[in-house]
């Protein structure tokens, strides 16, 4: 998709695979009557929905949508002054940071067209931060836009999702994520089609494949639990080495934020470099502290959710050749390992495994301890008479 007058690309372009949804918000840029004041994204991960989100929020400011105009470019980078993104890194979203989204709405817009705030994760707004919302939601001012982006519906306070338009998103085609990983990377046709389907279809992760080796290394490390544990005594190491690259991967996703977070706390309250901290301001720095450990569990949780994930994707091939249903495998270039499994075990033994790492992630998503919950799932895998 191209500006007929400039020639330069669109908002709208990295939205692969997402032409209805692009139309319903295209015409509510483009048409009054079809503007409403909030809006919630909906689409499994990597469908795009903060892509989405922001090129609405973009073409809001700039109907033209045109990636060279100021205003769009500003929007995207998440610098106009008049487009808020809330994206929590906790397990929910907790009243403190939706109290001041609430006297934000009521601002004017100081430069654009609109006043925007996304609410990223808005399945994690719980009962008391969502009613905290709902008001502002309910009844905006003229010129504020709440865009609200979830997995599903579903996920949603009802209270919320009923006083919303929703825009549904769907998974797009692996042909499509392939070629955009080629036009906007430079990604090798070959390499980014293997990304695309090993991260069937989710963009960010299809991305990271594609351009990390080490991040194909560690799944293909994960994909090896479908072969290496053949005992109970396997399960266990599995489960250890999986929770602890988990904390790895959280630690280090997170130990460079947490440090100048807390130097620059610090060195806002005048205590920088302080042996000892006043009695007065400990308590603002074991709140930060309490912050930043909910975002390492939730760091840590999602690390294990997309091992699970992978998994899961090696079994469906695994029962995709047992009932020979002449469907493309996602792991192509472990399809040997696939074909081993599938014939030294039966699609019901298949099933089994695959309902027991469901069950594991439900129990990670409900606090269960991550490796208790990894220890069942990976005994579970282990081979069965």
């Amino acid at each position: 998709m191209t500006d007929a007058v400039t020639g330069a690309g669109t908002v709208w372009d990295d939205l692969v695979g997402q032409e209805p949804a692009v139309q319903v918000l295209r015409r509510a840029v483009e048409d009054p009557a079809a503007m409403t004041h909030a809006w919630l994204i909906t689409g499994p991960p990597g469908s795009g929905r903060s892509n989405a989100a922001r090129a609405f929020a973009a073409a809001l400011q700039d109907p033209s949508g045109d990636l060279a105009s100021h205003a769009c470019a500003t929007v995207l980078a998440g610098t106009h002054p008049d487009v808020t993104i809330v994206a929590t890194e906790g397990v929910v979203i907790r009243a403190e940071v939706a109290r001041p989204l609430v006297e934000l709405a009521q601002r004017s817009p100081s430069e654009g067209r609109w006043r925007v705030i996304i609410v990223e994760d808005a399945d994690r707004l719980n009962e008391t931060s969502g009613n905290v919302l709902l008001k502002a939601i309910e009844e905006p001012p003229p010129r504020t836009v709440w865009v609200l982006c979830a997995p599903s519906p579903q996920d949603v306070l009802v209270t919320i999702r009923s006083r919303s338009r929703s825009v549904p998103l769907r998974v797009p085609p692996v042909q499509a994520v392939a070629e955009l990983l080629v036009r906007r990377d430079g990604v090798e046709p070959g390499l980014a089609l293997i990304a695309a389907r090993a991260a069937q279809s989710h963009i960010g992760i299809a991305r990271r494949l594609a351009r990390d080796p080490e991040a194909r290394a560690r799944r293909s490390r994960v994909l090896a639990l479908a072969t290496s544990v053949r005992g109970v005594g396997d399960a266990v190491l599995a489960a250890g080495e999986l929770v602890e690259v988990s904390q790895t991967e959280a630690k280090a996703a997170t130990e460079h934020r947490d440090a100048a977070e807390r130097t620059a706390l610090l060195r806002s309250m005048g205590a920088e470099g302080s042996a000892t901290l006043p009695p007065a301001l400990r308590s603002q720095v074991r709140q930060l502290e309490e912050e930043q450990k909910r975002r390492a569990t939730r760091s840590q949780r999602d690390v294990l959710d997309r091992a699970m994930v992978d998994l899961l994707s090696f079994y469906r091939d695994v029962l995709v050749v047992q009932l020979d249903a002449g469907i493309d495998v996602v792991n192509a270039e472990h399809e040997d390992q696939v074909r081993a499994v599938a014939a030294g075990s039966r699609p019901d033994q298949t099933v089994h495994r695959m309902d027991a790492i469901g069950l594991a992630r439900t129990r990670l998503s409900g606090n269960v301890a991550p490796l208790l919950a990894v220890e069942a799932m990976t005994i579970a895998l282990r081979p069965q008479v």
